[in-house]
C-alpha cells in the first residue's frame, strides 16, 4: 500500500483524487494548498487530512509519494520539497515554466532516489498507442507531413476569475504552454524530436499576459515537416486533431481516437476497444473522466514497485517543455530557432 499526498486545491487535484481512490495499492492521505477553503472542502469530500503548510504536509505519516497540481510555476519547487523527504513525486503537466527550474528538479530526484513522473495521460490511450505502434513498425511508411490542431475555447472567466491561468510567471504562457503542450508531447511521443520551428503567437481575445493563440511550423529528426496550431480563442470549441501522412498513406486522430485510416496496405481490423473519452476539453477544464488520469498512476506506481521507469518521467517531461520555449523564442525573434 503505498500512501499519496495531493499539493493544489483545484479542479486537477479533485481529478488526481478521484483516480488515485480507483487504484487498490494507493490510500489518498492528505491534501495540501494555498486556497484554505477548497482545501478543506476537499479534506472533507475525501475524508483525508487538510494542511495549509506544504513542510507540515510533508511531514504528514502514513506518506509515501505526492500528486502536484498547483500552478504550473511552482512545480519543481514543490517537487524538490517532496524529493528531499524521500517523497516519490508525480507532478501535473508541464513539469514547470522552464527548463531550468525542470533540470534542478530532475537532479532533485535522482539524487534522492524517488520516482518523477510527469502526467501527460495521452501516452497510454488506446488508439495512441496503437497509432504509435503503426508509425514504429513501418505500416505509414517514411513520414512526411503532420497537421496538429488544438481549436479549445476558454470563456473570459476562465482567466478573470484565476490568479494564474495566462500569467507569465505561475503559468509560464498561455494557450501552448497550459493547453497545446499536451499535443506538443504527443507529437514527440509518436515522431520523435523535432529540430526546427518558426511561430507566431498572438493574444488575439482574451485579456491576458500570455498568448490565446499560437500556430507553428516544424521540422522532425526523421525528416517530416508539421504544423501546429494551438488557441484558447476558437468559440465554441472543436476536439483536437491530429492526421499524419506518410509515404505509405494517412491516419487521422480526432478526440484521441483513430477516425480515418488510409494506407496503401489496409489495416482492416482496428475497432475501437473502448468507450472515447467523455471529457469536454474544448471547452471546459473539468475532467468528469479520469481514465487516462488513473493509467498514468497505474504505471507510475508500478515504477516504484518494480523499480522501472515511468511513461514520462522526468526526462521525457522535460522535452515537451523544451520545445514550448523553443516556439516561444521563435516567437519573440520572429525567427526559426533550432531546438537542442
Amino acid at each position: 500500500m503505498l500512501h499519496v499526498g495531493f499539493i493544489g486545491g483545484g479542479n486537477i487535484t479533485d481529478t488526481h483524487i478521484r483516480a488515485a481512490l480507483a487504484i487498490p495499492q494507493l490510500r489518498v492521505a492528505a491534501v495540501v494548498g494555498t486556497n484554505e477553503s477548497k482545501v478543506r472542502a476537499l479534506a472533507k469530500k475525501y475524508e483525508i487530512s487538510a494542511y495549509d503548510d506544504l513542510h507540515q504536509f510533508l511531514s504528514h505519516r502514513a506518506l509515501d509519494m505526492v500528486i502536484i497540481g498547483s500552478p504550473s510555476g511552482v512545480h519543481a519547487t514543490e517537487g524538490i520539497a517532496a524529493s528531499e523527504q524521500g517523497l516519490h513525486v508525480l507532478v501535473e503537466k508541464p513539469i514547470d515554466v522552464t527548463t531550468e527550474r525542470a533540470d534542478r528538479l530532475i537532479r532533485m530526484a535522482k539524487n534522492s532516489g524517488v520516482k518523477l513522473g510527469v502526467l501527460f495521460q495521452d501516452r497510454l490511450k488506446p488508439d495512441i498507442l496503437r497509432l504509435r505502434d503503426w508509425i514504429r513498425s513501418g505500416k505509414l511508411g517514411r513520414i512526411i507531413l503532420v497537421e496538429a490542431s488544438v481549436k479549445w475555447y476558454r470563456p473570459p472567466e476562465y482567466y478573470a476569475n484565476s490568479k494564474w491561468h495566462g500569467t507569465s510567471s505561475l503559468d509560464g504562457g498561455g494557450a501552448l504552454m497550459n493547453q497545446g503542450i499536451h499535443t506538443v508531447d504527443l507529437l514527440l511521443y509518436l515522431l520523435g524530436d523535432v529540430t526546427r520551428v518558426q511561430a507566431v503567437t498572438k493574444t488575439a481575445l482574451h485579456a491576458i499576459e500570455s498568448e490565446d493563440t499560437c500556430v507553428a511550423t516544424l521540422e522532425f529528426a526523421n525528416g517530416a515537416v508539421g504544423v501546429f496550431q494551438a488557441t484558447t480563442a476558437a468559440f465554441p470549441g472543436y476536439a483536437r486533431r491530429v492526421e499524419i501522412t506518410g509515404s505509405e498513406g494517412t491516419v487521422c486522430l480526432e478526440q484521441d481516437r483513430i477516425t480515418r485510416v488510409d494506407l496503401k496496405n489496409p489495416i482492416h481490423d482496428y475497432s475501437q476497444t473502448e468507450p472515447a473519452d467523455q471529457n469536454a476539453s474544448a471547452n471546459s477544464p473539468v475532467v468528469s473522466d479520469v481514465r487516462g488520469h488513473q493509467r498514468i498512476l497505474e504505471d507510475f506506481v508500478r515504477s516504484i514497485e518494480s523499480g522501472g521507469t515511468p511513461v514520462c518521467d522526468g526526462e521525457e517531461g522535460r522535452r515537451s517543455l523544451a520545445l514550448v520555449e523553443a516556439i516561444y523564442r521563435s516567437a519573440r525573434t520572429h525567427d526559426a530557432v533550432a531546438c537542442s
